[in-house]
């Protein structure tokens, strides 16, 4: 039986400058010791499209899909997503977020994720790639049960790299903000344009084109864990690690995306069995 409890799809929203504007939303429930899709409604292009459970009924994975495969000036996507008590998700991309030239209007993208009691959450997409002249703005605002656990990472290419094309001109934007039990445990804002010093100073990217950043929400790391990670080596790139009580912050930054995520996935398999009990389980998607 589908466990799909509620699917529905709303009209795209007509727009004078033909813009995309998508939302998509989607709900996980348990029902025993099964996690499930219960919840899915999306407008505009942006789906998913068949919930999975490779590692099990504990764990429920999903492939967000944008179908035009690239996001142009204006265009401006939406995920919600709420966990009900107990239930776990993982979701992922199936490939690299493309994101286009601006041509005077900025494209968006914006997550909302609620956490409730007892729940878990992984949100790994693969890379975004902001083309020149591309102007975006990311946002998040996550809320987490008392309990809850948040696992997610973002990496950034400037420019396309198989193209050796340079990030001359654009804008980069982020606001994230996670709360935990309404109290704020994490506020990060950037704005960086293509031409500012920060992308040159090597207090900054040292003209690096790649950045990433692992968050894992789930309370103190166990000091043999936080070593273990210390202890990744990665060549020709700058990592680091700080362990504050509510979140853990891993940083990369460097000139290859594959290699960041490989770092990402390495820590992820050393921190996964201390916030899950569950070994990493990689996506199938990934090696495709």
């Amino acid at each position: 039986m589908d466990d799909l409890k509620h699917t529905a799809v709303l009209p795209p929203q007509a727009t004078a400058t033909k813009n995309w504007q998508a939302k998509l939303e989607l709900g996980f429930a348990r029902r025993d010791a099964r996690s499930y899709l219960a919840h899915r409604l999306h407008k505009g292009p942006l789906v998913v499209q068949k919930s999975l459970h490779p590692e099990g009924e504990a764990i429920c994975h999903a492939i967000v899909v944008h179908p035009p495969g690239g996001v142009a000036g204006g265009d401006a996507l939406q995920l919600h997503v709420n966990v009900d008590a107990g239930a776990r998700a993982l979701l992922t991309t199936p490939g690299a977020g493309k994101w286009y030239k601006a041509n005077g209007t900025r494209a968006t993208q914006h997550l909302q994720f609620q956490l409730a009691a007892g729940s878990g959450l992984e949100w790994f997409p693969q890379e975004n790639i902001l083309f020149d002249a591309a102007e975006v703005g990311f946002s998040a605002d996550i809320d987490l049960a008392a309990d809850a656990t948040l696992a997610n990472w973002d990496i950034v290419c400037l420019g396309r790299q198989a193209q050796q094309e340079v990030w001359q001109r654009g804008l980069y934007l982020l606001n994230q903000r996670i709360t935990r039990n309404g109290q704020l445990i994490w506020n990060e804002r950037a704005r960086m344009q293509a031409a500012d010093l920060v992308k040159t100073s090597r207090v900054g990217l040292a003209n690096a084109v790649v950045f990433g950043t692992f968050l894992v929400c789930a309370g103190a790391v166990p000091a043999e864990v936080l070593q273990a990670c210390r202890e990744i080596v990665v060549a020709d790139a700058k990592v680091g690690i700080t362990a504050l009580p509510e979140v853990l912050c891993i940083r990369y930054v460097g000139n290859a995306s594959q290699q960041a995520r490989q770092y990402f996935e390495q820590c992820w398999h050393l921190l996964r069995p201390w916030y899950y009990q569950k070994d990493a389980v990689r996506p199938r998607i990934w090696n495709t």
